[in-house]
């Protein structure tokens, strides 16, 4: 199963391969307590889109958009989609990012995608 998960929540057992999908390192994780396997941040949001965003719900369906353009055009973005295709074979994956708002966030738009090319 293809999950995400707020960084600052406790790993569980079941999040099974996590992955940080962040551009940044969050504030005050460490990476041996958090059990990340690897960080992703070739296939986040630009710095450009991600400040233009600012996490302001009534720009989201623009970002989403926008963000869908760049994983389209963006070659690891289609690495990253086969390593996590090659994993979910064998456990769960679960995708880590630091944002506040559980419901607008990349890592909502990035579990669809990557679901949506499978």
């Amino acid at each position: 199963m293809l999950r995400i998960k707020r960084a600052y929540e406790a790993p569980s057992k079941d999040d099974g391969y996590r992955i940080l999908v962040d551009k940044l390192w969050p504030r005050g994780m460490n990476k041996e307590k958090e059990h990340l396997y690897s960080w992703a941040k070739e296939i986040t949001p630009s710095a450009e889109l991600r400040q233009s965003f600012g996490h302001k719900k009534e720009k989201f369906t623009w970002f989403k958009k926008e963000y869908i353009k760049e994983l389209d055009n963006n070659p690891a973005a289609r690495d990253f989609i086969s390593e996590i295709k090659s994993l979910l074979s064998k456990k769960n994956v679960t995708l880590i990012y630091a944002a506040k708002d559980p419901k607008i966030n990349h890592a909502v738009i990035l579990k669809e995608y990557i679901e949506k090319k499978m």
